[in-house]
């Protein structure tokens, strides 16, 4: 079965552009994350941006990469924790060829809403769209 899987994306990210296979990578590692958690019942609350202006993304995803970190700490799963490593490479691999200015006034990380855990992952597969979609 795993085979199959990586197969499909071998397919899938060969017609894309490298950073936005990169970003259907993320989007993939967040789905995977999700379901893991399900099983496992984890219970986080992390700092969550629900409703982000495309001109603070990049602020944004760094945030959400730091409250990953959390994920990692708190978890004592191998899929999660290994899912989640992946999935910070994938993303700084991806935000590094993006040229940006400094976003001005974003919010800083602390300042967002605290949210469960999979309101946090709903969100950042919507930042994650942001920037394979740019508007």
């Amino acid at each position: 079965m795993l085979w199959g899987t990586i197969d499909l994306c071998i397919c899938i990210s060969a017609g894309l552009p490298k950073t936005e296979a990169n970003w259907q990578h993320v989007i993939s590692d967040l789905k995977r994350i999700e379901d893991l958690i399900q099983s496992i019942h984890m219970d986080a609350t992390l700092y969550t941006e629900s409703n982000a202006h495309p001109s603070c993304k990049v602020t944004v995803m760094k945030c959400f990469l730091l409250e990953l970190h959390v994920i990692l700490h708190e978890s004592r799963n191998s899929d999660i924790n290994d899912t989640v490593e992946n999935l910070i490479i994938l993303a700084n691999s991806s935000l590094s060829s993006i040229e940006y200015k400094t976003e001005l006034g974003c919010k800083e990380c602390e300042e967002l809403e605290e949210k469960h855990i999979k309101e946090f992952l709903k969100s950042f597969v919507h930042i994650v769209q942001m920037f394979i979609n740019p508007s």
